[in-house]
């Protein structure tokens, strides 16, 4: 008989006051009576409208009545025919806006907690299957991926459980992408990345680091080597900054730095070799995701006033609400209907303030967001001592300066088509390079897109 309660079963996590000291996960998982529990509210649709919310399209209703019946590895093997990053997904995907906005369940009540009962079953998998993964008989084809970050690692999966011979080329000295870089450990541990990474890696994927595409060896180089297509998943690493006077002193960072810093280098940590400086008072400019990570990396640094500066409020706040309320528990404020206009410094050139103006919501823009326009004669000042910019990214321009015949857009995105396609032949690309700044999921969905059309392609010729 299905759970009729109008709510999510509880997600234990650990407590405000206890977490913002530490880097240890925040969010604590299921117990399998909990998963059991919350399984058992999913109604199993016949038209699963929770699937068309999905963009790699995981039977979210079978794998859930496995859950519901304690069939866990079932239920895994479900999702993992079509996601191969399950227990990433489960942690860091905005299934409020994506899968679970479709749950019937949600129309008068909470949907059905669709990315916790995910991560569950990844992470029961992890901890309980130890068989090795069956590696696909070679079909003689060889494939180059530039990037391992999801769109990468996904496009690198369903091409190599179709036998191809693939290579992943990674700029950083480990694969991942953002998922390493850029999401703190207290979101999403690097163990768990570094587990489904392995997991390619016995499917036969060779990815090789420290190998910049567009420096070590270009796109024709690629494709010289007798690889057959080229996939770009490069994502969007270059950051955005305001221009505005006093970008450039001492103590201002870019969000990209900042997390890099903290999750791949672990400058938070006495013996860093690239240490971090330790702020009093630290102010996030942006709203998304990105700035509630910095924010609540900077808290854990020991800053002791850490403040998210943002032009609109809190309605129209892009952060998940998961995320604004954990950055809310652990003592983060929110300055809201605030723009900065200038960085100020002192004479050896370290930040000591930010001048803003207060704004106030006008007419809604392109976006459907009520535009912020500014309250003239409202300028006052915020002292701080560091400054993280995290108003989003755009893709770097290495790879398309260096390869003929790849068309951008005005943001300097590569332009393809909905299969991945762009405009040179053999050449693919998916995620942040060519949409900008989204989620992982979004990235994983066109890897998984362009994958098809790969194969396609090459099988064609």
């Amino acid at each position: 008989m299905p759970n009729m309660s109008m709510t999510k079963v509880p997600m234990p996590t650990q407590e405000g006051n206890i977490r913002k000291n530490n880097f240890e996960e925040v969010a604590l998982g299921y117990t399998k009576e909990q998963a059991m529990e919350e399984a058992q509210r999913c109604l199993h649709c016949p038209t699963k409208p929770c699937i068309s919310g999905c963009p790699v399209s995981v039977n979210i209703p079978d794998f859930i009545e496995q859950v519901k019946n304690g069939e866990f590895e079932k239920a895994y093997q479900i999702i993992h025919q079509t996601s191969s990053l399950p227990a990433v997904c489960g942690r860091v995907c905005p299934q409020e806006t994506q899968c679970e906005s479709k749950c019937v369940r949600g129309i008068k009540g909470e949907a059905v907690a669709i990315g916790r009962l995910e991560r569950f079953v990844a992470d029961w998998h992890r901890e309980h299957v130890k068989d090795a993964i069956e590696k696909q008989p070679s079909n003689g084809h060889k494939v180059a991926i530039v990037g391992a970050g999801p769109a990468g690692l996904t496009c690198a999966g369903d091409l190599a459980k179709k036998g191809y011979q693939v290579s992943v080329f990674e700029a950083l000295h480990v694969a991942g992408g953002v998922l390493m870089y850029g999401i703190p450990e207290f979101r999403l541990p690097k163990e768990i990345v570094q587990h489904e990474i392995n997991g390619l890696k016995e499917m036969g994927v060779d990815i090789q680091t420290n190998t910049v595409v567009g420096r070590t060896e270009s796109v024709d180089d690629l494709f010289e080597e007798g690889y057959e297509s080229v996939f770009i998943g490069s994502g969007a690493g270059l950051p955005n900054f305001m221009n505005m006077p006093g970008e450039n002193l001492k103590g201002v960072y870019s969000a990209n730095e900042f997390l890099t810093r903290c999750n791949l280098m672990k400058a938070y940590k006495e013996d860093a070799d690239t240490p971090i400086q330790h702020p009093k008072r630290a102010v996030i400019v942006g709203g998304g995701n990105v700035a509630m990570d910095a924010a609540r990396c900077a808290k854990r640094l020991g800053v002791e006033e850490v403040t998210i500066v943002y032009r609109r409020s809190m309605e129209e706040l892009p952060a998940r609400k998961e995320e604004v309320e954990h950055a809310q528990e652990e003592g983060i404020k929110f300055q809201l209907l605030t723009n900065p206009v200038q960085v100020l410094g002192d004479e050896e050139g370290w930040v000591t303030g930010i001048e803003c103006v207060s704004m106030e919501l006008g007419e809604p823009d392109a976006s459907g967001r009520r535009r912020p326009t500014e309250i003239k004669g409202s300028n006052f000042v915020i002292d701080i001592d560091c400054m993280i910019m995290a108003i989003g990214t755009s893709p770097n321009p290495l790879i398309r300066s260096t390869t003929e015949g790849l068309d951008i857009n005005r943001k300097g995105c590569l332009v393809a088509d909905e299969n991945g396609a762009t405009t040179r032949e053999g050449v693919f690309a998916g995620g942040d390079a060519v949409t900008g700044a989204a989620t992982v999921i979004m990235a994983m969905g066109a890897g998984k897109t362009a994958a098809k059309a790969i194969d396609e392609y090459i099988q064609n010729q």
